[in-house]
C-alpha cells in the first residue's frame, strides 16, 4: 500500500490551518478545463488519457506537485481521498490515465481525466472565496501558457457538461447549519437557492446527502457571468446564510435553552460512552457537540478534535486508521471505540491544562 503522507494523515493540511469561522468550514474553487484536439474523458481511449496524464504531470513535476495515479492506488486509498475531499467519487472510479496532482501544502491540486481533462481545485478553511480563487487561478494561468485550452469566443471554456461552459468556475462553501436544521428552515432555504443561481448539495458534492448538518452551497451558472460576479454572488449568499444560522442559534438559546443544552450534552455523553455507533449517528452527535463548543456550553473539547473525529468516522479513514478491512457491524464498534478514545483524551488534556494554569496562578 502507498505510504504517501497525504493518504496517511487523518485531516487534510488545509483543515489544520487556523480559522475563526464557526459556520463556514471550508471554501473550494474548481476550474474545469480541457485541452484542444483531444476528446473528452468519457470518449477518450486509454492511450489518449495516458498522453494527457503524462503531459500535465511533466508540467507540474518541477513545481512540488506529487502525482497519485488512480491505477496505482487501492480501492481503500481512493475512498480515503474522496472522504478527504481531495478527489471526486467519479475520479475514484477511473483507472488508466486518471490521477491526482497535489501541491505539497495540499491547498491546490489537479484532477486529471475526471469529467474534464483538468479539474484545478483549491481549498481554504473558512469563508475565503477570493483567496481560494487566486490560488487556483495562478496555477490555471501557468498551465494555460503551456497547454492549448479548448476555448470558444462566444461560449468560453468548453467543457463536457454544458452547465460548466463559460468560466468553468464552480465555487462552493461548506457550511455547518445545525440551528437551521433544528428549526426546520433548511427545506425552504434549499428551495430558494436555485432562484439565486445557487444549489445546495451534501458533504461529498453532487448526488450526496447531508451528513452531520454539513451542506455545500455552490454556484449553478458559469455561462454569461464573470469570475468576479460568481464569487461576489456566492459571497453574498453565504453571508446571508451565516446570518440566518446565527439568528436561528440565538432563537434556540432564547426559546429552548434547556432542550438545546440537553441535546448537546446527551450527544457528548454518547460519543464518550457508546459502544456502537453508525456514521450517521456519530456525525449528528459531533454536529451537536460542535454547536455546543461554538455556543460556549462545552469547554473541554476543541474544534480540532471534532474535525479529527469527523474525518475518522468515515468508512475509508476508519479502516485505514485501524489497518483492517471491517464489516459494517465491526465498523460501528470500532468507530465508537475511536470516538471514546478521542473525546476522553481531549477531555483529559484540557483538564490537565486547566489544573496547570491554576497551579501557576
Amino acid at each position: 500500500m502507498t505510504q504517501d503522507p497525504l493518504l496517511k494523515a487523518t485531516t487534510p493540511s488545509w483543515m489544520e490551518a487556523p480559522s475563526e469561522d464557526d459556520i463556514v468550514i471550508s471554501t473550494r474553487i474548481r476550474l474545469a478545463r480541457n485541452i484542444t484536439n483531444y476528446r473528452f474523458p468519457r470518449l477518450q481511449t486509454e492511450e489518449e488519457a495516458t498522453l494527457i496524464q503524462q503531459k500535465v504531470t511533466s508540467l507540474l513535476a518541477s513545481q512540488q506537485y506529487r502525482a497519485l495515479p488512480m491505477d496505482e492506488l487501492s480501492a481503500l486509498e481512493r475512498l480515503v481521498l474522496v472522504e478527504k475531499h481531495m478527489i471526486s467519487p467519479l475520479l475514484a472510479k477511473r483507472k488508466k490515465g486518471a490521477s491526482l496532482l497535489i501541491r505539497q501544502d495540499e491547498q491546490v491540486s489537479v484532477m486529471v481525466n475526471e469529467e474534464d481533462h483538468l479539474r484545478i481545485q483549491s481549498l481554504c478553511p473558512g469563508l475565503q472565496l477570493q483567496q481560494a480563487y487566486d490560488a487556483a487561478n495562478e496555477l490555471d494561468s501557468q498551465l494555460e501558457q503551456q497547454l492549448e485550452y479548448a476555448y470558444d469566443e462566444k461560449l468560453g471554456y468548453l467543457t463536457t457538461c454544458p452547465t460548466n461552459l463559460g468560466t468553468g468556475l464552480r465555487a462552493s462553501v461548506m457550511l455547518h447549519l445545525p440551528a437551521l436544521t433544528l428549526t426546520n428552515q433548511m427545506k425552504q432555504l434549499i428551495q430558494t437557492m436555485p432562484r439565486l443561481g445557487m444549489v445546495v448539495r451534501g458533504i461529498y458534492g453532487e448526488g450526496s446527502e447531508n451528513l452531520g448538518n454539513m451542506y455545500q452551497v455552490s454556484n449553478q451558472i458559469t455561462l454569461g457571468k464573470s469570475e468576479a460576479d460568481i464569487l461576489e454572488d456566492l459571497q453574498a449568499v453565504a453571508e446571508k446564510i451565516i446570518l440566518r444560522e446565527q439568528q436561528a442559534r440565538e432563537q434556540l438559546v432564547e426559546r429552548a435553552a434547556l432542550t438545546l443544552e440537553d441535546r448537546i450534552f446527551r450527544s457528548l455523553g454518547t460519543l464518550r460512552y457508546a459502544r456502537t455507533l453508525t456514521s450517521e449517528e456519530a456525525a449528528t452527535c459531533l454536529s451537536n457537540v460542535r454547536l455546543g463548543i461554538n455556543l460556549g456550553y462545552i469547554h473541554d473539547v476543541s474544534i480540532a478534535t471534532i474535525n479529527q473525529c469527523m474525518m475518522l468516522i468515515q468508512r475509508g479513514l476508519l479502516q485505514q486508521h485501524t489497518d483492517a478491512t471491517l464489516q459494517p457491524e465491526k465498523r460501528d464498534l470500532v468507530r465508537a471505540t475511536l470516538l471514546r478514545e478521542q473525546l476522553t483524551e481531549s477531555h483529559t488534556e484540557e483538564h490537565n491544562n486547566g489544573e496547570k494554569g491554576e497551579d501557576i496562578v
